[in-house]
């Protein structure tokens, strides 16, 4: 079975403890050390080879973001941190995913997840068919209804509301559902969201701007806090 071995990095000692406990939980990680600074951990990276770095920013000596600079070969890193504001550095410096404490045990799971697609990926491996899933079932009308994600183009935010534009259907499927819960179902390797309101299929996507994506002749808005993941889509379709 794949294993990533993975280095906890966080000066606070509670936040590395949870660090510890949520990698432990999930079968596919394996914890190859814990580091209180980056100093320690390039240490360890010395003495092995490491595929995926959990990574605080605000640290003593040198900074997260100044550790990522540092290194000339860069295993996957998630940041975890407290705060919002280093987000698009993070990006820029091409992280997996920027999680801001206190982490919902979800939230980690879901970036591990999205690291995993990426290791697999740059290594030439193929992805397990029973790891991606291929519908999901979503209440309508007071049944659960079947949805397969290839049938899916994009998915449009209105309060509570959804609606589902369906390659199978001239008119949308109308979900009560928040953007939040929808996003959760949609699997990251297959979906992006480029707004507050706007969800699409990759394979959709026709075409992208500075501060738009189009389906065909449909352009949508990109929001401002997703500009970051919509460069690292056309730069990892690219490459």
């Amino acid at each position: 079975m794949l294993k990533l071995k993975c280095l906890a990095i966080d000066d606070e000692p509670l936040a590395l403890e949870l660090l510890e406990d949520n990698i432990r939980q999930l079968s596919f990680l394996e914890l190859a050390g814990k580091c209180s600074n980056a100093m320690e951990a390039m240490k360890i990276m010395q003495q092995q080879e490491i595929d995926l770095i959990f990574l605080d920013i605000q640290m003593p000596g040198l900074t997260g973001l100044q550790f990522i600079q540092s290194m000339k070969i860069r295993p996957l890193i998630i940041l975890v941190t407290a705060y919002e504001k280093f987000a698009l550095d993070g990006f820029n410096l091409d992280v997996v995913d920027y999680l801001v404490k206190p982490v919902a045990l979800e939230r980690f799971i879901k970036a591990s997840n999205k690291a995993l697609d990426i290791y697999r990926i740059n290594h030439h491996l193929s992805i397990p068919k029973e790891s991606v899933p291929e519908y999901f079932f979503i209440n309508v009308d007071y049944k659960m209804l079947k949805v397969e994600f290839n049938d899916i183009v994009w998915v449009e935010g209105f309060k509570d509301y959804l609606k589902m534009h369906l390659k199978s259907s001239s008119s949308p499927l109308v979900v009560r559902m928040s953007m939040k819960n929808m996003e959760e179902q949609l699997p990251p390797l297959y979906f992006i969201r480029i707004h507050k309101s706007y969800i699409l299929s990759k394979k959709a996507i026709t075409a992208v701007r500075k501060n738009s994506v189009y389906i065909d002749s449909l352009e949508l808005p990109v929001g401002d806090m997703y500009k970051e993941q919509v460069a690292s889509f056309v730069k990892a379709d690219i490459n």
